[in-house]
């Protein structure tokens, strides 16, 4: 076996034991059941809310103060307030004010013209509730029936609609003569503004500390489970992002001050908390400079997850006012909405999409892609350019192993000449090997090279298309019209041809059928190999012969623009190692190396068919 044969040998093992490795450990996720609708429990505690996500039990500095234990109210017939702009729609609930009926008019749930809208935030008495709750935790002086909480009956003191124009003013009056006011905005995109306002028009001093929740009643329906995606709980507390999946939460340490399973963190300057899907994400956002505590928790008995930011105690006198702004984002992960957002300020805003540990690959190929897709306004051509892109930055160390494989090609006469003067001594044949590459400044490991930064460069960008937004329904052109999705085609129909429809994604019989992108991939890895004649070992014979049809069938599975990205590589290394060879004076005879394969498979039917006939011979 010549040193070329066994560099390339090796590269392309190191990449199928990879791609094969990743199919073991993460394998495509199983469908997961309709989480439980919220049960009922009986309050066994004062800070218990039966069916509704449970509010701060102590402010900060208060010790010893409660929430209030207020039964739940079916908010989906209570009285609404309607929101609609040019990018969202829905209502807020007049009982407690929550923000808990949310579409997003941009986004469908399937590629179809009938698909009804992205339902992003449900009330309670919906299967799923999802919901953005906000109040004040009683301090001294105040008892739960004092402040505002999740049931409270809020009236609305100015404005009809929210809209982006026209925030809208909610009062309510406690008995113990405070006068509480909620001001709801909201700008183009995703983003509340939330300011709470306390006066205290009673005669005694008063502390209470205001607080968001963010709750949601059982695990998302559309959960993916697949290991390189988060989904749950985000935490951005001083610069310092702590992820925590929804599976993982029910096995947190129970926090007593909580009273469930939770993460706390103190927010001295900058930070959010929230929860994050595949594309979607609600996030309570304080403004900058402020501390808070920041709750990640689980509530076993109501199969409630909640986030908090709790903000510090305020001392109220007789007679005065105090407010706090905070935000609120509810709705789609747009890289450059986001990106916006991080520029006015919200730390490190970029990181609740989930990059992965190769982020410092996946943020700027996203960036450079979004670049593309915006430039070109065809996200699949973007896909092709990019590649093309990362194929000329590579070019120079792709240069260098074309060279030195066309220069082993020169030295394979001498190197045939050196295993018959060395016959069967090993040391001797690798020493006098090693020498003679010495003499030409051959390096016989730079073939492996280019192959084994594709890996990194491959998952990178298997993360990008898997987790962004952007290649979310992003077309290409005919039947492929959601990139981030499996080729649709099917030789079972003959990629459309015949009057039937192709096998179900999710089923095994889409494995067999594939479509005609994995079958391009195959193609073009085959003619990939045929630059360079059949090795002469069997057993290389042998894996060469299949591991493009591998990799097809592999591969079929996978996002069709990651796919695109493949066949687009793979045509521009055959491209760039046919010139390069033919620059330094070595002509592939890839005809002849394609007739010779044919050739082989037919000499060795003949051969398994003479063996078979040999038995009855005369």
């Amino acid at each position: 076996m010549d040193e070329q044969n066994k560099n390339l040998l090796l590269a392309t093992g190191l990449s199928a034991l990879v791609i094969l490795a990743w199919f073991l450990l993460f394998p495509p996720p199983e469908p997961v059941e309709d989480p439980n609708a919220p049960v009922a429990t009986e309050t066994d505690g004062p800070a218990a809310i039966d069916g509704v996500a449970q509010a701060p039990t102590v402010a900060p500095g208060a010790e010893g103060t409660q929430a209030p234990a207020q039964q739940s109210v079916d908010t989906v017939e209570a009285p609404r307030l309607p929101l609609d702009t040019p990018r969202v729609e829905g209502s807020i609930s007049l009982t407690g004010g929550r923000i808990d009926d949310l579409r997003l008019k941009d986004y469908r749930v399937t590629n179809d013209d009938d698909s009804p809208i992205v339902q992003m935030l449900d009330p309670l008495g919906d299967p799923n509730p999802y919901y953005a709750l906000y109040g004040w935790a009683p301090g001294a002086g105040l008892t739960p029936a004092d402040v505002p909480g999740a049931n409270t009956e809020w009236t609305v003191e100015s404005g009809e609609t929210l809209t982006v124009d026209s925030p809208v003013t909610l009062i309510w009056e406690s008995p113990a003569g405070l006068t509480f006011r909620r001001t709801l905005a909201i700008d183009e995109n995703f983003m509340f503004t939330i300011t709470q306002a306390v006066e205290n028009t009673g005669g005694d001093a008063v502390s209470l500390a205001p607080y968001g929740i963010i709750a949601r009643h059982g695990e998302p329906d559309d959960m993916k489970n697949f290991f390189i995606l988060h989904e749950g709980a985000m935490q951005m507390s001083d610069g310092i992002l702590e992820l925590t999946k929804y599976k993982n939460m029910p096995d947190l340490d129970v926090v007593q001050s909580e009273g469930a399973q939770a993460v706390v963190e103190r927010v001295e300057e900058t930070g959010w908390v929230g929860f994050t899907d595949h594309y979607w994400m609600t996030t309570l956002i304080p403004a900058s400079g402020t501390p808070f505590k920041s709750v990640a928790k689980y509530d076993a008995r109501r199969d409630i997850y909640q986030a908090e930011a709790v903000l510090p105690t305020m001392q109220l006198a007789a007679g005065e006012q105090q407010s706090v702004t905070t935000q609120l984002f509810a709705g789609a992960k747009e890289w450059e909405t986001i990106r916006e957002y991080q520029k006015a300020g919200i730390d490190r805003f970029l990181d609740s999409i989930d990059w992965g540990w190769f982020f410092f690959l996946t943020k700027p190929i996203f960036a450079v892609l979004h670049w593309l897709n915006a430039a070109i306004g065809n996200m699949g051509l973007a896909i092709i350019a990019l590649t093309l892109l990362l194929k000329a930055i590579l070019f120079p160390l792709a240069y260098k192993s074309y060279a030195s494989m066309a220069k082993m090609k020169e030295l394979q006469p001498e190197m045939e000449k050196i295993k018959e003067r060395t016959g069967g001594d090993r040391e001797k044949l690798q020493r006098e090997m090693m020498g003679l590459y010495k003499k030409e400044k051959v390096n016989p490991a730079a073939g492996c090279l280019p192959i084994l930064l594709q890996i990194p460069i491959f998952f990178s960008l298997y993360k990008v298309i898997f987790v962004t937004l952007e290649l979310r329904h992003a077309p290409f052109f005919g039947p492929f019209q959601d990139l981030s999705a499996p080729d649709p085609t099917s030789i079972f129909n003959l990629f459309g041809l015949l009057p039937w429809a192709s096998p179900d994604p999710q089923s095994f019989m889409a494995l067999i059928f594939i479509g005609i992108l994995p079958l391009l991939l195959g193609i073009s890895m085959w003619l990939q190999q045929k630059l360079n004649p059949a090795p002469t070992d069997p057993t290389q014979q042998m894996i060469f012969a299949w591991m493009p049809w591998v990799f097809m069938f592999m591969l079929g599975s996978f996002a069709s623009g990651l796919v695109v990205y493949w066949i687009a590589n793979n045509l521009i290394t055959f491209t760039q190692q046919y010139l390069i060879m033919r620059q330094h004076g070595y002509k592939p005879d890839l005809l002849g190396n394609i007739k010779s394969s044919f050739k082989k498979k037919a000499k060795d039917d003949g051969k398994a068919a003479n063996s078979t006939s040999k038995p009855g011979s005369k």
